[in-house]
C-alpha cells in the first residue's frame, strides 16, 4: 500500500502511535507534498517509507487517484533520489520521459520521489537504552503537563558517570501501544531487561518502619526491590508519612528502577566506541598510561572485557588511570581479560572492600576452609580468554545449602553477605554461585588491605563423609 497526500501530511499526528497506524494497515511509503517533521521521523522509525514530490508536483497535477501500482527504483542504491513508476489498470506505465511533461507518475523524472530526510541507513542502528511508555504514562515525559521524566533521565546518566565513571549513551523515550496503558518497559540493545507498572496522579507508600497502620489504596509491589507497597491518592499521603512509610511519585519510581538496571546492565552497554571515548578522554591527562598499553600490548577489545568484568561487579572504574596501569604490569605476562581484571581488582583494593566495613572498620565475611579451597582449585578452569569452575554435584549441592543459611542470616543481621577466599579461587567461585545468589559479594585476601580487621561469618568446610 503506498498513501499519496496533500501539504504537511501529519499535522497533529505527532505520536508515534499515530505511525505504528500506518505501518499496521501495510502501507509500505507515504509520497506527499510536505511532512509533518515529528511525523516524518516516526514513520521512519515504523519502516514506512517518507517520499516528497518533487516541488511543483502533486498527486492532482500528476493524474494520479490511488487505483496505481507503484514500482519504487534506485532505492536498494541508497540514493537519496529515486523514480517512482505508476501502473494503471488499464496497463499504462508512466515514469520518466513518458508522456507531456508533469504528466507522469510521482517521480516521472530521476529524482522525482526524494527521501524526506534520514537516509534508509539510519533504521539500522539499535538504542543501548530504551523506555517504552504505554500511552497513561507519555504525560510523565511530556512537559507541557508538568512531566519531568526526560530531564531525570538525563541525571540519571550524569549520576551514573561520576559513580561508575561510564557516560551511558543517550536513553530514548517512545510510548508503545502494545503494552500496557500503565506500563513501562527498559530495552537494552532492542531487547527488553525489566518492566513495570505506574499509576499516575498516586503515589507510592513503601512500609520501610513496619509500620501497623493500614493505608487506603491499591496493592502493589515495588517493582525494585519487590516490597509491598500501596499506590494512595494525595489525600492519604500526610497519613503515609506520619505513619513512617516512605512516599514517592510515580515518575521517582520509575527513575529508581532505571537507575537500578543501569547499575546491573551497565557491563553489558558498555561498547568498544564507550571504551576508545575513555581511552581518548584519559589520554588528554594520562597520555604515557595509554600510549604504553594500547595498541603495544593489548587491543581495546581486550580492555572493556576488563572494564566489563569489574563493572559486572558493581565496581567503578572512575579510577581509569590506576586500571590500567596495574593491567599494564602484567599485560606482558598474560593477555587474558579475566587474569587482568584481578589484577587490576587488587589496585581497587580500599575501593572495593570499604562498602562492606562496618562503622568500626571491620570486614565481616565468611570465610572458606583451606581443605576446601583446594577441593575448588582443582574444578578451576582457565582458557586463553576465560576462567571457569566445574564442580561434582554433592560438592556443589553442599556448598548451595551451606551458603544460603549463612546468607540468610547475614541478611536477618541486615549484613550485606560476602564471601572471602583466595585470589585464586575468586573469580570463578563468583561466576558459579553469580545465578542462585545474585547479591552475594565474593572478594579475595589480595583485596584487603592490610589494616583492615577481619571477622569470619561463618566458615565452609568439605562436606563429610
Amino acid at each position: 500500500l503506498v498513501v499519496l497526500a496533500g501539504k504537511e501530511y501529519g499535522t497533529g499526528s505527532s505520536r508515534d502511535w499515530a505511525a505504528k497506524g500506518t505501518f499496521l494497515l501495510g502501507v509500505k511509503a507515504v509520497i506527499s507534498e510536505s511532512f509533518e517533521r515529528i511525523h516524518r521521523a516516526n514513520l521512519v522509525g515504523m519502516g514506512v517509507l517518507p517520499l516528497n514530490f518533487v516541488d511543483g508536483q502533486s498527486a492532482q497535477s500528476l493524474g494520479l487517484d490511488g487505483t496505481e501500482v507503484f514500482d519504487f527504483e534506485g532505492l536498494a542504491e541508497g540514493a537519496t533520489e529515486l523514480t517512482v513508476n505508476a501502473r494503471k489498470a488499464d496497463g499504462k506505465v508512466s515514469r520518466a520521459g513518458d508522456g507531456p511533461a508533469g504528466a507522469a507518475a510521482a517521480g516521472a523524472a530521476p529524482g522525482a520521489a526524494a527521501p524526506a530526510g534520514d537516509k534508509l541507513e539510519t533504521l539500522l542502528g539499535v538504542d543501548a537504552m530504551l523506555i517504552e511508555l504505554g500511552f497513561g504514562l507519555v504525560s510523565l515525559a511530556d512537559p507541557r503537563k508538568g512531566g519531568d521524566l526526560l530531564e531525570r533521565v538525563t541525571g540519571v546518566r550524569r549520576q551514573f558517570a561520576q559513580d561508575m565513571g561510564v557516560v551511558i549513551p543517550p536513553i530514548k523515550l517512545r510510548d508503545n501501544l502494545q503494552i500496557g496503558a500503565n506500563e513501562y518497559r527498559f530495552l537494552l540493545k532492542g531487547n527488553p531487561v525489566a518492566t513495570g507498572s505506574l499509576m499516575p496522579g498516586y503515589s507510592l507508600a513503601m512500609n520501610a518502619t513496619n509500620s501497623r497502620v493500614t493505608l487506603k489504596g491499591i496493592p502493589t509491589t515495588e517493582p525494585v526491590f519487590q516490597l509491598p507497597a500501596t499506590w494512595i491518592t494525595e489525600v492519604e499521603r500526610k497519613t503515609a508519612e506520619i505513619a513512617g512509610y516512605t512516599v514517592v511519585d510515580a515518575s521517582s519510581v520509575l527513575i529508581t528502577h532505571l537507575t537500578e538496571v543501569v547499575k546491573h546492565q551497565s557491563h553489558e552497554i558498555l561498547s568498544r566506541q564507550d571504551v576508545q571515548q575513555l581511552l581518548d578522554n584519559l589520554k588528554t591527562t594520562h597520555p604515557t598510561v595509554v600510549n604504553e598499553l594500547i595498541p603495544a600490548q593489548l587491543n581495546v577489545g581486550q580492555v572493556q572485557r576488563i572494564l566489563q568484568n569489574l563493572l559486572a561487579e558493581g565496581i567503578s572504574i572512575r579510577n581509569l588511570a590506576s586500571i590500567l596501569e596495574k593491567v599494564s604490569d602484567f599485560a606482558g605476562v598474560t593477555k587474558n581479560p579475566d587474569e587482568l581484571s584481578e589484577q587490576a581488582r587488587r589496585a581497587l583494593g580500599p575501593q572495593i572492600v570499604k562498602p562492606y566495613q562496618d562503622e568500626r572498620g571491620v570486614l565481616k565475611a565468611i570465610t572458606l576452609d583451606p581443605r576446601l579451597e583446594q577441593e575448588i582449585a582443582k574444578g578451576v578452569r582457565q582458557s586463553q580468554n576465560e576462567i571457569a569452575l566445574l564442580l561434582e554435584p554433592r560438592l556443589a549441592r553442599h556448598l548451595v545449602e551451606s551458603l544460603s543459611k549463612m546468607i540468610q542470616g547475614l541478611l536477618a543481621a541486615g549484613q550485606a553477605p560476602v564471601v572471602l577466599c583466595g585470589p585464586h579461587i575468586r573469580l570463578a567461585f563468583r561466576r558459579f554461585f553469580e545465578a542462585t545468589f545474585s547479591d552475594l559479594t565474593v572478594l579475595s585476601y589480595s583485596e584487603v588491605p592490610s589494616k583492615v580487621d577481619i571477622q569470619s561469618a561463618g566458615t565452609l568446610v568439605v562436606p563429610e563423609g
